[in-house]
């Protein structure tokens, strides 16, 4: 079963936004095989979402992710007493970062400058064209994400919006805009994970693809 069919086997109310999904997968594969970095933001519960993605994305997800054996024969021919405990330790990674990990900076810029554009600031800083901006936010319209939004797509990144029913502001501002079919914050959330969790999946599968086994999320 695919990881699409397994979403809408447990949420069938996402089946409208299939093509959507795919879409959004399409656009970070293509960033990633690119050499291309990703970027998220979110406020709240969106910003625990932002950096749950980071976790699934720069680690082991459901999959094993060997490093190279080229990498691997580096290590161990330049330290021999380790080389081969960090080759066995380092897991595949996909460059991803959250813009709501950065306390000092938040809080200064946000002090000294505008709270509303702490994401943008970040965005400035960090983001290259090819780049890609994924935007988390329930209702489609929190400022501070559509500011970053506005400056991504000036700075030619990539923009995918993960929202709720309306779609907001985020709606005219995003290249995919997934917009899963419900108001209150906490159904609009709960689906975000799911949607996440699935696209993740897809991308690990397609970069990490060597070894099936299953070791289990051990967080």
């Amino acid at each position: 079963m695919s990881h699409l069919d397994s979403l809408i086997l447990k949420y069938p109310d996402l089946d409208c936004c299939i093509p959507e999904i795919q879409s959004a997968y399409n656009v970070l594969q293509a960033a990633f095989q690119g050499g291309k970095k990703l970027l998220i933001c979110g406020n709240g519960g969106s910003a625990a979402d932002s950096e749950h993605i980071v976790g699934e994305l720069m680690k082991g997800f459901r999959l094993p992710r060997p490093v190279p054996e080229e990498l691997l024969q580096k290590l161990v021919n330049s330290y021999p007493e380790h080389g081969a405990y960090l080759a066995s330790h380092l897991q595949g990674a996909l460059p991803t970062y959250s813009l709501v990990s950065q306390t000092s900076l938040l809080t200064a810029f946000s002090n000294d400058v505008a709270p509303d554009l702490v994401f943008a600031q970040q965005v400035y800083g960090y983001g290259r064209p090819g780049d890609v901006l994924l935007a988390l936010s329930t209702s489609g319209v929190s400022r501070n994400v559509i500011y970053a939004l506005e400056l991504a797509r000036t700075l030619e990144l990539h923009t995918i919006g993960l929202t709720g029913k309306t779609g907001g502001s985020m709606k005219g501002l995003c290249e995919v805009t997934i917009q899963v079919p419900w108001d209150e914050t906490s159904d609009v959330q709960e689906r975000h994970l799911a949607v996440y969790h699935a696209i993740c999946a897809m991308l690990e599968e397609r970069f990490f693809p060597l070894r099936r086994s299953n070791p289990g999320d051990r967080r």
